[in-house]
């Protein structure tokens, strides 16, 4: 089989280049980098979510160099032109649950010729990742911030009790949870070969979930219930009867509006679906499963009562739903979960693509919290 190229650089910012780094615990790991020319410049690492790319960081990755130091976003295992992973739903599930992603991001820092970054930022499911990398190996991410998902700390005990997602598919109408439904073996399949193409599936999803979108206008929920969680977007609280591509559907832009999203042209959009057309979405679907699989996620359990003991902060869209999706964790992470949590912001005019939607204001406050006060660029 051929080789994939990296990352075309017409593609990319001027200041950032694409290349691969081989033997990352089994991967070949397509990397992006800024700041790159200097030597012995601090880290930085910066961790995507789903459905993105380390091309999501394209627009932070310049300006956080021209702040002193060697930025690095890599396709994380299960994406993008980063290989060796199992693409296969009845693969090896095990080595997408949470330890071995935290093996993957330190044996990156390794190759890299680190032995330590100065941060590891992550969002959205990039954010948990992030924050196991500094709970788990805090020697080597000596600060960690994370964006748009809040980190409540490991899982405790299990807790009897009436099952989510029964209650929620027995309300009127019936409802299902976004994470079950990316763990089941047809989600892949409705998302890629989806009747609207996937073109149009990925513009109407993320704009879904941007402030572009009037309903993101997220508030606290009472609990950890059914009839709670109803009252969130059908983007993660979906009708049951209806896949991720039938859900976004009705929410398609308008030419005028996606002319005016400046934030995710008609070029960046296409650097997604050429690559999800390529390796289709199991990949980051299996981080889900994980999640969602009892016997990978109870290993999470033997950190139980552990916290994130280094410098760490939040930052997040302020019409982001995603802050308020598990009830009380925003809370918890602030209170309990980090003990050395400098801020926390809401960017205003910020969806859940905060990077991309608002990238001067995440830069700003990222360079405030690493405490680098002028910019050389």
């Amino acid at each position: 089989m051929t080789e994939l190229a990296s990352l075309e650089p017409e593609l990319l910012p001027d200041g950032i280049r694409a290349r691969f780094v081989d033997g990352v615990n089994g991967l070949r790991m397509h990397v992006l980098e800024a700041g790159y020319d200097v030597a012995d410049r601090p880290c930085l690492l910066l961790l995507h979510g789903f459905p993105e790319l380390a091309f999501s960081w394209r627009k932070v990755m310049v300006p956080l160099a021209a702040a002193g130091f060697h930025v690095v976003a890599p396709d994380q295992r299960g994406y993008g032109r980063t290989t060796g992973w199992d693409p296969d739903y009845d693969g090896d599930l095990q080595s997408f649950g949470m330890p071995n992603l935290v093996a993957d991001a330190s044996a990156l820092v390794l190759a890299l010729g680190y032995s330590s970054v100065a941060a590891i930022v992550g969002h959205d499911f990039g954010a948990s990742v992030a924050a196991w990398c500094a709970l788990i190996k805090p020697e080597f991410f000596r600060s960690v911030a994370l964006m748009s998902a809040p980190f409540d700390g490991p899982p405790g005990p299990p807790v009897n009790g009436p099952d989510i997602h029964t209650a929620l598919a027995a309300l009127s109408p019936p409802r299902k949870h976004y994470q079950w439904y990316y763990s089941t073996r047809s989600a892949d399949a409705d998302m890629r070969q989806c009747s609207q193409g996937l073109s149009d599936f990925l513009r109407a999803y993320y704009h879904a979930k941007s402030a572009d979108w009037p309903d993101n206008k997220p508030f606290l929920l009472a609990g950890w219930t059914a009839e709670a969680l109803a009252n969130l977007p059908r983007y993660y609280v979906m009708d049951l009867d209806r896949n991720m591509a039938e859900t976004v559907a009705p929410d398609m832009p308008s030419d005028a509006e996606i002319s005016a999203a400046n934030w995710l042209t008609e070029k960046d959009l296409q650097v997604y679906t050429t690559e999800y057309a390529r390796t289709g979405f199991q990949g980051g679907l299996q981080w889900y499963r994980c999640r969602m699989t009892p016997d990978i996620n109870d290993q999470l359990r033997d950190y139980a009562g552990k916290k994130i003991d280094v410098p760490s902060c939040f930052i997040a869209g302020a019409n982001d739903w995603g802050i308020q999706q598990v009830p009380g964790a925003l809370e918890a992470m602030q209170s309990s979960a980090c003990s050395q949590m400098t801020s926390s912001d809401l960017v205003p005019g910020a969806g859940h693509w905060v990077q991309q939607e608002q990238p001067g204001d995440v830069v700003r406050l990222l360079k405030k919290f690493l405490n680098v006060e002028r910019s050389d660029g």
